[in-house]
């Protein structure tokens, strides 16, 4: 007995001294000292040693420490050798840029050779007579977006009607976030200001209880980036549910677990995003969860909401690695989806992914093709991009246009809880499907107008009735803004009374009581025959100093967007003026994204090469 005890303490104290050989794990990002830019491909080692890693295609890496083993050393073709004293929060550690050629080898993680050019080239931004100097663009970061051409004017008269669907998304935002607290200024491409505008939330009256699931709202005021100009302003608000109230949920996670997913800004941001959701779960809600890297797997069947543990589990075994198959996992989990489809209940596909499909069905098409097939199925998908570098925005944007659902950017773990904890009726739980909006302006008081964002949701104008045609959708609580730029109409002369022709304007026009005639079209979720909504636009012009909170808060919000677009159409404002806008419509902000817009502006004030007054 006492041999078989010293054993057993000497086996103890031997995997005790194994253990503690083991000291940590280094973590950090290795980035360009003087443009900020992540590394790609750069061999962070243990000094005296040729053990270690290479950065991902982000910078990022991790790297198993034993005991003594105090100090890095990062190399990288190109830039300076850098050592780094290791330390128990995320590194930065920054390399010196010394090679005076104009190319560079790179070595990424994949062990392939590339070359990129130094590439500097400088952007105006309207009024501001400073001028910034872009970063360096490397070809490692293989980010797209959709090309946006800018909505012009129109002329009233030749062109009465405008026809869009419209957008909840909100991914253009974050996404935007993301680039200046990096220290750039976004490609313009990413600037969506229909989703920068739509990011917030206004106060809009409420619908009433037996009425449409949304209430419309409109305002006109002067328009602050043109004195030529007065500005209209539309509010949809959808009905509030409680929780209460909600419909049982059967949602699928699909999850990109494949190599491009492995940064910290990805498929570990993801899984806490994932866990905010599953701690809102309730038992009569359930929850399957897709893999997908080189092949899809079912790695959890669909689970209840009162078994949150093993939900939280797989979770949590979850690695990446691989290929990205992202049309078998769309084919899996909608059909995980309906096998465990509930009838007048939340049946909904989550995908968590950077976008970078590049096995199987992958194409623009082939995965446009498959998800419209999909959404006939009474399935919703929610898209959820992560990362940087890689990030297919376009792609995800049009998943999530053509499988009836909603787009968001999670760049951090804030913007995961205001989606899946603050929003969560919005995100998850659809109200009105197909939603479009038709205006007929008056052409007594308006000559020319113009709407702001929404480039690629505009419709012809015979879609408007076609139920057949796709459009947005508008969740519990959500609220749907969009502004009008309007060049307002001489007055017109009385019209003598002719016996054989019409006047040219109709009586309603002439009287000048409306300024235009606003029509919705949209669907319940569970039916595909539309009901009609018809609201006359009064004729009230107040100033913008009179205009509510919300008016010139969103006004801001567009100026803003305008002006990291470089649009011809901002004829008036900066960054000062702009900051200056929004810091009057300040107040009503619970949860600080106002403030934090501020913060922004001021960031991007910075980055352009202006001072901040």
């Amino acid at each position: 007995m006492k041999w078989h005890t010293l054993s057993l303490l000497f086996i103890a104290c031997i995997f005790q001294n194994s253990f503690a050989q083991t000291w940590r794990y280094a973590t950090g990002i290795v980035v360009d000292a003087e443009y900020g830019d992540p590394i790609s491909g750069a061999h962070v080692l243990v000094q005296h040693s040729n053990e270690g890693v290479v950065t991902d295609s982000n910078g990022f890496f991790t790297l198993e420490l034993y005991a003594g083993e105090d100090t890095l050393v990062v190399r990288h073709p190109g830039f300076a050798t850098q050592q780094a004293s290791v330390r128990p929060d995320t590194m930065r550690i920054e390399l010196v840029y010394e090679m005076g050629l104009d190319t560079v080898a790179v070595v990424t993680p994949e062990t392939y050779e590339e070359t990129y050019q130094i590439v500097r080239n400088e952007r105006s931004f309207g009024r501001t007579p400073h001028r910034i100097q872009k970063t360096r663009e490397d070809n490692w970061n293989t980010e797209d977006y959709s090309p946006i051409e800018e909505n012009g004017e129109r002329d009233v008269l030749s062109s009465p009607l405008s026809t869009f669907s419209i957008d909840v998304d909100r991914a253009s935002y974050s996404n935007v976030r993301r680039f200046l607290n990096e220290g750039q200024l976004p490609p313009r491409d990413a600037v969506r200001v229909e989703e920068m505008i739509n990011y917030f939330s206004y106060q809009y009256p409420l619908p009433e209880r037996d009425g449409p699931p949304f209430s419309v709202y409109t305002e006109l005021a002067d328009c602050p980036w043109n004195e030529n100009r007065k500005l209209l302003h539309i509010g949809l608000q959808g009905k509030i549910i409680s929780r209460e109230e909600l419909t049982p949920s059967n949602l699928v996670f699909l999850m990109d677990v494949s190599g491009s997913m492995s940064a910290q800004n990805k498929l570990p941001l993801a899984k806490q995003a994932m866990r905010l959701l599953v701690e809102q779960l309730r038992p009569e809600d359930r929850v399957a969860i897709v893999v997908y890297a080189g092949a899809a797997g079912l790695v959890l069947p669909s689970t209840p909401g009162t078994d949150k543990q093993a939900i939280l589990q797989a979770i949590d075994r979850m690695e990446a690695g691989g290929s990205t198959a992202g049309g078998a996992g769309i084919q899996l989990a909608y059909q995980t989806a309906r096998e465990y489809f509930i009838e007048g209940g939340n049946n909904r596909v989550i995908l968590t992914t950077d976008g970078d499909f590049n096995v199987g069905v992958s194409s623009d098409g082939g995965l446009t093709q498959l998800i419209e097939e999909k959404r006939k199925t009474g399935i919703f998908l929610s898209v959820l991009g992560f990362g940087m570098g890689n990030y297919k925005d376009n792609k995800l944007e049009l998943l999530a246009d053509k499988g009836n659902g909603n787009y968001a950017y999670i760049d951090n773990l804030e913007e995961a809880k205001k989606v899946f904890v603050e929003e969560l009726p919005g995100t998850l739980y659809t109200i009105a499907k197909d939603v479009k909006i038709q205006l007929e302006f008056n052409p007594g008081l308006v000559r020319t107008y113009r709407l702001v964002g929404y480039e690629n949701r505009l419709l012809n104008t015979e879609d408007f009735a076609d139920d057949a045609k796709d459009a947005g959708e508008i969740g519990a609580g959500h609220t749907v803004t969009a502004l009008y730029e309007l060049e307002m109409a001489p007055v017109q002369p009385a019209q003598a009374s002719l016996r054989y022709q019409q006047p040219g304007l109709t009586k309603v026009a002439r009287k000048g009581q409306e300024l235009g005639f606003l029509q919705l079209r949209y669907k319940l979720p569970e039916e595909e025959d539309s009901q009609l909504l018809s609201v006359a636009i009064e004729n009230r012009l107040n100033r913008f100093a009179k205009a509510t909170n919300d008016f010139q808060f969103a006004a801001a919000v567009a100026a803003f967007g305008m002006l990291l677009r470089e649009s011809p159409f901002n004829k008036q404002l900066g960054f000062p003026e702009i900051r200056r806008l929004a810091k009057e419509a300040i107040r009503g902000d619970p949860n600080g994204y106002r403030k934090e817009f501020l913060e922004l502006v001021e960031r991007a004030e910075r980055l352009a090469g202006t001072s901040v007054d």
